[in-house]
């Protein structure tokens, strides 16, 4: 059985340029060649496939039959390849950035300080979607994912950020209501837990921060458990009880006194916070801008209350 060689992929890419454009000329300026060149490389297709594939009368060049049929079903192909380039241009070229982040991190600590960010970059779009599930970079729109913990191993790209510490916290209206005389009287009053979901490790508990007092912590009817730490500090602000509150989160509230910390008894979270990225989001417009800025933010956070907490101990 006689097998049909194959043209090379330059030959075949001259001719269907060719039959694309209907002329010599035009099929030149696409592929950046001499007309010569096309000619050339539409010959050696010929003499692979054994038929003609162009008849020339005078100056006009027309194809075959046989290049009419070779043409049809060879241009099917070079068009998908021509969408997926542009399909991969449109992505590479698109200004705007999705982060995903998990909830109370997204709105307590980056969303405040990714206006700044914006201001500074003009023509930058980002988008920051608040989501417990991790991501599938590749299936997915998104850019960036910021999570906790051994989530790290879902991902090929990614950079730790910082490590937390909690403190006991509340509204100066409690405290005023509920004075306090040492820290472990704050075991006594309405306490807020917070309880993660179960594939992340929750947070310091009050069980926890008791025994790193020296006292225990006996559970009452009445302590509320939340599972975002967002919802938890904000029942804080609001005079709901105590909270042990993250900085990362807490920060702002406790700087402007919606919130005091009547004891500096820090607690460490036991994992860091990461960064997660898709490599091809650092070609985009602003990408490897915005994965600087936001590791110097996280680096700026860390050194700060490392310093200020490890004072406290």
């Amino acid at each position: 059985m006689h097998v049909m060689k194959s043209p090379p992929l330059r030959a075949i890419q001259a001719f269907e340029a060719f039959g694309r454009l209907g002329s010599v000329t035009g099929a030149a300026e696409e592929l950046g060649v001499s007309a010569g060149a096309v000619s050339q490389q539409i010959r050696k297709a010929e003499e692979t496939l054994g038929v003609q594939l162009l008849e020339r009368r005078g100056r006009v060049v027309t194809m075959t039959s046989w290049g009419r049929l070779y043409h049809s079903a060879i241009s099917t192909g070079f068009s998908h390849i021509r969408e997926a380039q542009e399909l991969l241009e449109r992505a590479r070229t698109e200004s705007a950035l999705t982060i995903s982040c998990l909830p109370s991190l997204a709105s307590k600590w980056l969303a405040p300080q990714l206006f700044d960010w914006q201001a500074r970059h003009v023509g930058a779009t980002v988008r920051l979607i608040g989501a417990e599930e991790e991501v599938r970079f590749g299936e997915e729109p998104f850019d960036f994912r910021i999570s906790y913990g051994v989530k790290n191993r879902d991902y090929d790209h990614f950079s730790e950020l910082f490590t937390d510490w909690v403190v006991p916290a509340c509204s100066p209206m409690l405290l005023e209501r509920q004075p306090l005389r040492r820290p472990a009287d704050i075991l006594e009053r309405p306490l807020l837990a917070i309880e993660w979901a179960r594939d992340h490790r929750s947070p310091p508990t009050w069980a926890e921060w008791a025994a790193s007092i020296g006292e225990r912590h006996r559970k009452v009817a009445g302590d509320v458990a939340f599972s975002m730490s967002s919802a938890a500090i904000d029942a804080a602000v609001n005079g709901r009880g105590f909270v042990l509150a993250q900085l990362s989160m807490a920060g702002d509230d406790i700087a402007s006194g919606r919130l005091v910390v009547p004891f500096n008894l820090p607690l460490k979270l036991p994992h860091p916070y990461f960064l997660a990225w898709d490599r091809s989001a650092l070609q985009k417009p602003f990408g490897s801008e915005l994965r600087t800025w936001m590791m110097s933010i996280a680096a700026q956070h860390g050194a700060k209350y490392t310093r200020q907490q490890t004072h406290a101990l």
